[in-house]
């Protein structure tokens, strides 16, 4: 089976071909992150509009790439949500298009979903069942992995996501959009222990996390003293300290309440190079392994929905003629596959 991706669900268009048996054939990303810096953030109807003009070259390259006619697809997947609305619309709308028009089916994914089974695009992928720590712009949840289409939260944010936090706080700091990569590389020449931000609820048992505080702590830390360069970079490993230490402590926590001795790490802050070597020590000596997507497949990319898209396909899954997208979707709404 092979199957045509589809990813537009915020500032990044792309698509790419699966093979159940040839594996990834291509993956075509374009990034507005040019478009929106000038904003400071994503403006939506600029995204939309983008994607429109990307989203059909980058599918006509990937199938270039991959040599592949559309007579050889046996279906078209295509980010359904959760995301911005207009942009889910525009991909949503091609991919139905383009699967009537082929006469194959077509399937929506979600978002998260893609997110999680990112890693079993790797040489060595990781074994199920495990817990996944999905961490983003967006999101951060511990999520209990059965198998492919079978999730249980563990626990999620009450508030800002992982990625929000490194954002704002980044923005705190003066930094230019896209912040979170920014503070990260600010925070490499920071002095270790020159400030300590609060880790919400480790004092606490559970599984749930809370970064709304920490924003509020950098804004103290910003305003109480001249803002010199040694200072930005001083806040700035404070708050990655700050965040990381919580992902990990949680990953930790929630490794210990499944039993289980696998970790997988996705979605745009399993990137941050702090966070990764900070879970691989833990968990080594917690006797577990972590499992991370290469780097180009922790931000968001078709190969990912692809793979998601691939499995339901394989498992009879169909989308209607009807164009579907969701700005809200949480992931315990989504089918289960069965075991």
């Amino acid at each position: 089976m092979r199957v045509l991706a589809i990813e537009s669900s915020c500032d990044e268009s792309a698509a790419a071909v699966l093979d159940a048996q040839a594996g990834l054939m291509a993956h075509e990303l374009y990034s507005q992150v040019e478009l929106h810096r000038t904003y400071g953030g994503v403006v939506p109807e600029l995204a939309s509009r983008d994607h429109v003009r990307r989203l059909l070259p980058l599918i006509e390259s990937a199938l270039a790439h991959a040599a592949t006619a559309p007579a050889a697809l046996d279906g078209v997947a295509y980010t359904a949500g959760p995301g911005l609305i207009g942009a889910l619309l525009t991909g949503a709308a091609l991919a139905t298009s383009l699967a009537y028009a082929w006469k194959i089916p077509a399937i929506g994914v979600h978002h998260l979903e893609g997110h999680l089974l990112a890693p079993l695009l790797e040489s060595e992928p990781p074994p199920f069942p495990h817990v996944a720590l999905l961490v983003s712009g967006g999101h951060t949840q511990l999520i209990e992995v059965a198998a492919i289409g079978r999730y249980r939260l563990l626990g999620e944010t009450r508030d800002d996501a992982a990625g929000e936090a490194f954002d704002k706080t980044a923005k705190l700091l003066g930094l230019p959009y896209p912040g979170g990569p920014q503070l990260a590389e600010l925070a490499r020449q920071g002095t270790p222990g020159a400030f300590t931000f609060p880790r919400p609820m480790l004092d606490r048992p559970g599984l749930e996390f809370s970064f709304s505080g920490l924003k509020t702590a950098v804004l103290h830390a910003v305003r109480s003293a001249e803002l010199t360069a040694q200072r930005r970079a001083d806040i700035a490993r404070a708050v990655e300290e700050a965040i990381t230490g919580t992902l990990t402590a949680k990953a930790l926590r929630a490794l210990e309440y499944t039993g289980l001795a696998t970790l997988v790490v996705s979605g745009g802050v399993g990137a941050n190079r702090a966070l990764r070597a900070q879970l691989s020590a833990a968990a080594q000596a917690h006797g577990a392994r972590v499992y991370y997507p290469r780097i180009e497949f922790c931000t968001d990319n078709a190969a990912m929905i692809a793979v998601a898209g691939l499995a339901r396909l394989a498992a009879g899954q169909r989308a209607g003629l009807a164009i579907e997208a969701r700005a809200q979707w949480p992931l315990a709404a989504l089918a289960q596959l069965a075991a």
